[in-house]
């Protein structure tokens, strides 16, 4: 939750991250447990030494892949994180019209205030808590929260969302849902037990153009799909040397590991389009990474905050490739670089037998005899226009007036919480939130083990092997 540079420096530094970054033991973030001692959320750390092993399921608790619950006449929201991520997600359950917000928190006060202050223009009024480290638990403790959002720095997210889930509310989680594995079967575990949703956030699921392929892959368009490749390349060399916002702390994690550091945005849609978890599963794994020089290079020419940071040293390379493989023998490839001077791209690609599609820009090919080359433009726009998803079609308006990332952030929030209006499942479960996260860690010990195969937990602990894959919302 601090943006403060020093003490989110000493936050993580203290922590065993710093451990796990030299020597890759089993517990990724200490760190999710100092922040857990201090508020008493049950969080422990693990000493497992094999991050790869699926974990059996505990007496009394049950899946979740299909939990349903009672309809809501209205969604009660909280909100803990109100910097920038959290405040655009605040406007956008604003602008649904059936999500009350009830409590808004950040640790810097006047952020919460400022949430809350656009919460009373229509007509609700928040409780605002900030200011300590741990006001974040008087959030979890309240009694009238049906949901809780979680935008604030990525060690925190495991914590909050299992105090969440304790104390009775859904969790929704921004990305990466946690760092360590550990953490992916607290959540796993935890959303079991309190039978209570864990939602992780990914807005990329629900762009317009990742819902046409996913539609495009279910009319069955591009045959039996059998490649995917995605990304996240961003270029946020100034970004990460910012004293506010994510500045403050997402450097850190560059000085910490050599690993796929934020999977999630490009992995997640492809996911959905293989039916990862649902028909499909994470196998195994191999990472390699790069050298690190571009953010040495910018430290060092650009000199930010007047050569503050002149000291620091960064570990993770500046493109890290992560290439997966699937149990139905399917290949996925990951990358991230958010230093290189590139254009943004999350490539968004996927190959079947009946067609190709990839983004940045959006090409398609299909198997009728012309697929040497893209389709034209003006095929490509017939071909967007016939199999839009109709949960697009149906929110585009209110999307674009909401905004937010080109709307995909409304339809997301729109989408999400209608499912807990209507108790419905969420398209997206604790096991996604797991599997896609997860990479991260994986991603590091394969680095460290010299690009060493790792084998991913079966977090849904065989349940992908008899469930549909995610179909198309009426």
């Amino acid at each position: 939750m601090s943006d403060t540079p020093r003490s989110r420096r000493e936050f993580l530094k203290s922590a065993a991250i710093a451990g796990v970054g030299l020597g890759l033991g089993s517990t990724l973030l200490g760190n999710a447990a100092v922040a857990a001692g201090a508020a008493g959320a049950p969080i422990t750390t693990s000493s497992r030494g094999d991050v790869s092993a699926t974990r059996r399921r505990p007496a009394g608790q049950k899946p979740v892949h299909d939990l349903t619950t009672n309809p809501l006449e209205k969604v009660r929201a909280a909100l803990i994180g109100c910097g920038g991520r959290g405040s655009s997600l605040h406007g956008n359950l604003l602008d649904t019209g059936f999500v009350e917000i009830v409590a808004v928190c950040d640790l810097i006060t006047s952020r919460a205030e400022r949430c809350a202050a656009a919460a009373k223009k229509h007509g609700f009024d928040p409780k605002v808590f900030g200011g300590a480290l741990d006001a974040w638990e008087a959030v979890c403790g309240l009694d009238n929260v049906d949901v809780v959002y979680i935008a604030t720095p990525w060690e925190w997210h495991a914590p909050m969302a299992v105090k969440s889930m304790e104390s009775g509310k859904h969790a929704f989680v921004e990305v990466p849902a946690c760092v360590t594995v550990d953490e992916c079967w607290q959540l796993v575990d935890t959303s079991e037990r309190t039978q209570r949703h864990c939602v992780i956030l990914e807005n990329c699921c629900y762009g317009p153009e990742e819902l046409f392929v996913l539609n495009l892959v279910r009319k069955g368009i591009l045959g039996e799909l059998n490649h995917a490749e995605c990304a996240y390349i961003h270029d946020l060399r100034s970004t990460l040397f910012e004293t506010e916002g994510e500045g403050a702390w997402r450097r850190n994690f560059h000085t910490l590991l050599d690993a796929n550091l934020y999977p999630t945005h490009g992995l997640g849609p492809v996911a959905q389009y293989l039916g990862i978890n649902r028909g499909d599963q994470f196998r195994h794994l191999v990472s390699m990474s790069s050298p690190e020089r571009g953010l040495t290079k910018f430290r060092n020419e650009k000199r930010p905050q007047g050569g503050r940071f002149a000291g620091e040293k960064y570990r993770c390379g500046d493109m890290n490739t992560t290439l997966i493989k699937t149990e139905a023998g399917r290949s996925i490839m990951v990358q991230h670089d958010v230093i290189s001077p590139r254009p943004y791209s999350r490539i968004n690609g996927v190959s079947g037998t009946g067609g190709t599609f990839f983004g940045y820009p959006a090409r398609l090919a299909v198997n009728d005899g012309s697929s040497h080359s893209w389709m034209s433009a003006e095929r490509l726009k017939e071909m967007r226009e016939k199999y839009e998803h109709p949960l697009w079609a149906k929110l585009a308006a209110a999307a674009k007036a909401s905004g937010g990332h080109g709307g995909m952030d409304y339809v997301m929030n729109w989408r999400l919480c209608d499912c807990l209006r209507r108790g419905a499942t969420p398209d997206i479960t604790v096991y996604d939130a797991a599997a896609w996260s997860c990479i991260i860690e994986l991603s590091a010990k394969s680095v460290a083990g010299g690009s060493l195969s790792v084998a991913v937990p079966d977090f849904t602990r065989g349940l992908w092997k008899t469930l549909d894959p995610l179909g198309i919302a009426g």
